[in-house]
């Protein structure tokens, strides 16, 4: 019995001690948010509400690592392709060059596009509006956390935006139009997501799993499939992140994804068929091909959320 005690007591200890370093590893990222507003030079008579409003984003930011960033790289840890120190490098590279690379379009929409700015009296107002839609988003998304829900950060911050910018200039400060486009997006997203994901479970059963040589089978269709993803985030990379650099039309980027993906193909190719080698015909054995289609695929989903989810930290800023 004193043994059991001693135990849990140590387990509680060390479950203790985690929380408080990921407690104290977040309030450091909030001080670090805090000294580097400071240290932009900042002055005027709202340069202490825009210091808290830069705080209150990076704990927004914190709470969209802790609940979105599960959505991307969720998979290919539970299916072991990705350990969870491997994952989360991968999540924070490609996050990053998301948002750095192609998050601007998300950032003036949610700044100018949910409400109309020019309807606030002042500044001022307006940085209490964004601040109250940032501290609200983070809010919900740390409750969320909390009780492990996975929510939509998008649906959080276009919430927080709306309410408070109604709650300061009425309902004529909104732009509604806009507003219904950002809400058929919430519903086409996860139907066209669903069907596509459909229809490749379709694909791989019908070229792999129900083939009587499903290594063969597999050999050829898994580089096929990494390539298909690379086209997919090539052709979206020049037309959308890289056009205020050069902007090329569609057949152009289509060229472009091809080249890279046939690039990717040649590449992945061998790399396959030696790991297919000493694999036996079954499925367990054939799932170690798809090790690599998943960190890809955790890869360019990590760059897409960070070009998305991660603006709705920076926008209202």
């Amino acid at each position: 019995m004193e043994l059991q005690n001693l135990q849990a007591i140590e387990t509680a200890t060390r479950f203790g001690r985690q929380e408080l370093f990921r407690f104290g590893t977040a309030l450091l990222f909030i001080i670090a948010i805090m000294l580097f507003t400071l240290g932009r030079g900042i002055s005027g008579p709202d340069s202490v509400m825009l210091i808290v409003a830069a705080m209150i984003g990076g704990y927004m930011a914190l709470n969209i690592g802790a609940n979105d960033v599960a959505n991307n790289v969720g998979p290919a840890v539970g299916s072991r392709a990705l350990s969870m120190i491997g994952a989360i490098l991968i999540a924070a590279v490609f996050e990053a060059s998301g948002a750095l690379i192609a998050g601007g379009e998300v950032v003036s929409t949610i700044k100018s596009s949910i409400i109309n700015p020019d309807q606030i009296a002042n500044s001022t107002t307006f940085i209490w509006v964004m601040t109250a839609a940032l501290l609200a988003g983070a809010l919900w998304l740390n409750a969320a956390t909390i009780m492990g829900a996975p929510v939509s950060t998008t649906h959080s911050i276009v919430g927080g935006v709306l309410g408070a910018g109604v709650a300061a200039g009425g309902m004529g400060i909104a732009n509604w139009a806009k507003l219904a486009e950002i809400a058929a997006s919430w519903v086409i997203s996860p139907v066209l997501g669903g069907l596509i994901a459909a229809a490749f479970l379709y694909l791989i059963k019908r070229t792999i799993t129900y083939k009587t040589d499903m290594v063969a089978a597999a050999r050829r269709m898994v580089p096929l499939l990494v390539a298909v993803m690379a086209w997919a985030f090539a052709t979206y990379l020049v037309l959308k992140g890289l056009k205020k650099i050069w902007a090329v039309s569609f057949p152009t980027a289509f060229g472009i994804g091809l080249l890279l993906a046939l690039l990717i193909y040649l590449i992945v190719r061998p790399l396959v068929r030696r790991a297919a080698a000493t694999l036996s015909n079954e499925k367990s054995s054939i799932n170690q091909l798809f090790t690599v289609p998943l960190i890809f695929a955790a890869a360019l989903l990590s760059f897409a959320h960070g070009a998305n989810d991660v603006a709705n930290a920076v926008g209202p800023l």
